[in-house]
């Protein structure tokens, strides 16, 4: 069995920990959130850390980072140097180019691998394949409800913005990380629409591709995760499904 930290815990460690069965046995984990920390500790016997350093202190080969982006920019060099490999979920902290290559040169030289989950997209495997090749367009459109974007029940559909992935980062931190993942596949950066609309009770993403390859369409709509409703479910069983390839000697897609 897979011996596993967790940095956060929160809805989507929650969701491992349901999902887990045989495959993964949590060793550590740690939370800003203290009560939520020693329930989460006690619900899947983790041994809970008072900080970052007695989390990657604890004997586990591999760190799932379910917290925040600001997580991932304050432990992730730390994490690699403690020798652990590290699921990166808070993908939009790789938009910063020069962070992506300074964990990637940091990575190589430790001999230590960061593996970021498909999430709430589909489609990844197929544009690492276009990118070959060369690809000349990609657009992410993203719509959700309003309260999953921290808005009045009330608000119409709109356009609330219009940019560049790293943009849309740095405006809504925690809606939009599935743009830095496409981004990371396809090697080019996304144009990103987001857009609110009270008649969806989901999060929908629909991405243009073309290039060489040709041209594709992908449109996703994600049930909500139950307890909290700005992460997609599909997210959170994207690294359930990550850790069980880890394990098998078989590697099915890119």
């Amino acid at each position: 069995m897979l011996r596993i930290g967790l940095l956060g815990c929160g809805n989507i460690a929650g969701i491992v920990a349901a999902h887990r069965g045989g495959l993964a046995g949590i060793v550590a984990c740690h939370d800003l959130d203290a009560p939520r920390m020693a329930a989460f500790a006690r619900s899947t016997g983790a041994s809970p850390c008072r900080d970052v350093a007695e989390l990657l202190a604890g004997d586990y080969p591999l760190l799932v980072e379910a917290a925040s982006i600001q997580a991932v920019r304050d432990h992730l060099p730390e994490s690699i140097a403690a020798g652990k490999d590290v699921v990166v979920l808070s993908v939009g902290a790789l938009a910063d180019e020069r962070f992506l290559e300074s964990i990637r040169a940091q990575a190589s030289d430790a001999g230590r691998r960061v593996y970021v989950p498909s999430g709430a997209i589909f489609g990844l495997d197929n544009l690492k394949a276009a990118r070959v090749a060369g690809l000349s367009r990609l657009q992410l459109k993203t719509t959700k409800p309003p309260r999953a974007l921290g808005m009045a029940e009330g608000t119409g559909r709109r356009r609330i913005f219009s940019g560049t992935a790293a943009e849309a980062i740095r405006r809504f931190p925690k809606n939009i990380n599935v743009s830095s993942a496409l981004g990371l596949a396809a090697g080019m950066e996304p144009q990103v629409e987001i857009w609110v609309d009270p008649a969806v009770t989901g999060n929908r993403h629909e991405i243009l591709a073309e290039g060489h390859f040709g041209r594709v369409t992908i449109c996703t709509d994600n049930l909500p995760s139950p307890d909290n409703p700005a992460t997609s479910y599909l997210a959170a069983l994207s690294v359930l499904a990550l850790l069980r390839s880890l394990d098998d000697p078989v590697r099915i897609g890119t």
